[in-house]
C-alpha cells in the first residue's frame, strides 16, 4: 500500500479543520434561542479545557502543567483569547447571519497584519496593506448585500463588528504564544484555556447574580447535546489538533490559505438549506479569498499570518 505524502495528509487535516469551523456558526446559531452567549461560551470551553489538560498530561507529562511562574500572563492571554473571543463571537452571532459571521475568521491573518503593525509602530508592507483593504471591502460587501453605505447608517454590520472584535482578541491571544518559546501549541492552548475558563465562569456567576442571564432549562440543555458535542469535540478539540498538525506538515505560507474553506463551507451549508447567496455575497467572499492569497504572497506577512492561526479554540 503506497504511503500517503505528508503534505497530502497535512492538507486533509487543514481542510477538515476549516470545514468544521465553517459549520460552527450554523450549529451555534439555533442554540442562542435557548441560552445566552455567556452560558454557551462557558459550556464550550468549560468542557474542552479539562480534555486539553488531560491530553497535555498524557502527551508531555505532569511537568508540562507547571506555569513556570507565569500564571498571571497565562491568565491574561487566556482571558483575552477564550473569554474575549467566545463572548464577542456569540453575542455578535446573535445579531448576524451564520454565513456572514463565518467570513470574519478568514480575516484573521489580515487582522494580524494590523495588530503587528500597531505593536511595531510601523506601517505594513504595501502588499499586506492592500490585502487588508481588499479583505475589509469583501466583508463589507457580504454584510451589506452590496450597499456599504448601510454600515454608516447602522442598518447592518453590528453583529459582524462584534465577531470582528472577537477575532481580534483571538489574534492578540495567538500572537502571545511567541512569549512562551519552547512551549508546544498543546501546552499553550491547555494552560491558557484553563485560566481563560476561570474568567468565563467568573463572568457567568456575576451575570447570574445580577440577573442579566438565566440558566437554560434542563430540557433545553438536553436538546442542545448534539450541538454541544460538535462545538466541544469537533470544533474545539478535533479541529484545533488537526489544524496545528496540518500547519506543521504543510507550512504556514500554504497552510494559511485553507482558512478560506471556513466561509466557503458556511455558504455551502446555506445553499444546501435552499438559500441562494446573492451576487454581492459571492463577490465579497471572493474578495476575502483574494486578499488572503495576496497576503500570503508577501514575505513580511507570513510571520504574522502563521501564529494568528495556531492553537485555535
Amino acid at each position: 500500500m503506497p504511503r500517503i505524502p505528508i503534505w497530502l495528509r497535512g492538507a486533509a487535516m487543514l481542510a477538515t479543520a476549516a470545514a468544521i469551523w465553517g459549520g460552527m456558526f450554523a450549529v451555534a446559531k439555533p442554540l442562542m434561542a435557548e441560552m445566552d452567549a455567556f452560558t454557551l461560551t462557558l459550556l464550550r470551553y468549560g468542557l474542552a479545557a479539562p480534555f486539553f489538560l488531560a491530553l497535555l498530561w498524557a502527551v508531555e507529562g505532569r511537568r508540562a502543567l507547571a506555569t513556570e511562574g507565569r500564571a498571571l500572563r497565562l491568565w491574561w492571554l487566556g482571558t483575552v483569547g477564550f473569554a474575549g473571543f467566545g463572548f464577542l463571537a456569540f453575542i455578535g452571532l446573535g445579531a448576524a447571519r451564520p454565513e456572514h459571521a463565518s467570513v470574519i475568521p478568514a480575516m484573521m491573518p489580515l487582522i494580524s497584519v494590523g495588530v503587528v503593525a500597531l505593536r511595531q509602530h510601523a506601517w505594513p508592507a504595501p502588499r499586506a496593506l492592500a490585502a487588508v483593504g481588499l479583505g475589509l471591502l469583501g466583508v463589507a460587501l457580504v454584510v451589506t448585500h452590496g450597499d456599504p453605505q448601510t454600515l454608516l447608517t447602522g442598518g447592518a454590520g453590528r453583529g459582524e463588528a462584534l465577531v470582528l472584535a472577537g477575532a481580534t482578541c483571538w489574534v492578540v491571544y495567538t500572537l502571545g504564544a511567541a512569549s512562551f518559546p519552547g512551549w508546544s501549541g498543546l501546552r499553550y492552548t491547555a494552560l491558557t484555556g484553563a485560566f481563560g475558563t476561570l474568567s468565563i465562569a467568573a463572568v457567568e456567576l456575576v451575570a447570574l447574580a445580577a440577573g442579566a442571564v438565566t440558566l437554560p432549562a434542563p430540557e433545553a440543555l438536553a436538546s442542545a447535546v448534539p450541538a454541544l458535542i460538535y462545538l466541544v469535540l469537533a470544533s474545539s478539540v478535533v479541529a484545533v489538533l488537526g489544524w496545528n498538525a496540518g500547519m506543521r506538515a504543510v507550512g504556514p505560507a500554504r497552510g494559511v490559505l485553507f482558512i478560506n474553506l471556513v466561509p466557503v463551507t458556511a455558504f455551502a451549508i446555506v445553499v444546501a438549506g435552499g438559500r441562494i447567496p446573492t451576487g454581492s455575497e459571492i463577490a465579497g467572499v471572493a474578495l476575502v479569498i483574494a486578499a488572503l492569497v495576496l497576503n500570503s504572497l508577501a514575505p513580511a506577512a507570513r510571520t504574522a499570518a502563521a501564529p494568528a492561526l495556531r492553537a485555535r479554540g
